[in-house]
């Protein structure tokens, strides 16, 4: 039988097979690992449950806090029971997909029932808790570690990063839809503002309707500021107000502009 020469593939094909192999190693190496539920142990007999996620290299790692009262019941598989809709909840990919490490925080274990964090977002204890989960996150991404609180949310970020300024706490928080008045607690400026030693990015839409959140009394806060180490303020637009003017779908809840400010609070956070 005649011997017939082995014919080397054209060249663009060649090419194209090397681009594509190209393109899976690329595509690999920005895998992003599963989202994982974690429970560690924080107080005495209790422990505290987030949902982790993570882009395959993060530049930082931020705790986010829903508002309301804050019991998500995080089930094992990742959903949550209530707040899906919160601001902070739904916008959690948008936060990876800026290279953020992110932990969800739900309530801890001793306060999975009614009122849940009402009422105990200002106390030591759950200062503890959020210390456990800080050291948890820098423990296992080697990275600086925000707190970013939504409405009620961010008592638990100012209270918590007041009790940890002398260790332990965190390089700098967020505050969205700050609570401004409260005539059931304490409202975040009227806390020992002056303690905090880490940067404060407050950020608040210009029509939030949220009675407890008035848009022309976050200047104030800002006053409060002025003994931290830097503290800055973007306001917002435009987006969908629907329903309740203190719930998610509102202009409280950033609705239709989540990707917009989400990356304000990575590019701020990047430029620390």
């Amino acid at each position: 039988m005649p011997n017939h020469p082995t014919l080397a593939p054209p060249t663009w094909l060649r090419q194209a097979a090397l681009l594509a192999a190209l393109l899976l190693c690329a595509l690999a190496a920005r895998a992003q690992p599963a989202p994982q539920v974690v429970d560690i142990p924080t107080r005495p007999g209790v422990t505290q449950r987030f949902l982790f996620l993570a882009p395959a290299q993060p530049r930082a790692a931020v705790i986010l806090y829903a508002g309301g009262h804050g019991g998500l019941h995080i089930y094992p598989n990742g959903s949550f029971a209530w707040g899906a809709g919160n601001f902070l909840v739904r916008a959690r990919q948008l936060f990876v997909d800026n290279e953020l490490a992110v932990a969800v925080i739900d309530a801890p274990s001793d306060h999975l029932s009614w009122p849940f964090l009402s009422g105990f977002r200002l106390s030591p204890e759950h200062a503890e808790d959020t210390r456990a989960v800080i050291a948890w996150m820098r423990s296992h991404t080697g990275l600086p570690v925000w707190l970013v609180g939504t409405s009620r949310g961010t008592q638990s970020v100012a209270a918590t990063a007041i009790r940890l300024a002398d260790g332990g706490g965190p390089d700098g928080i967020v505050l969205t839809s700050t609570i401004l008045r409260d005539d059931r607690g304490r409202p975040v400026p009227a806390m020992d503002l002056d303690k905090l030693k880490v940067p404060v990015l407050v950020i608040h839409h210009e029509h939030d309707g949220c009675k407890q959140c008035p848009f022309g009394e976050v200047q104030g806060l800002m006053d409060k500021l002025v003994k931290t180490p830097e503290a800055g303020v973007i306001k917002f637009d435009g987006g969908n107000n629907v329903g309740d003017p203190c719930e998610a779908m509102a202009y409280h809840g950033f609705n239709g502009i989540e990707p917009q400010v989400v990356q304000a609070i990575a590019r701020w956070m990047a430029q620390r």
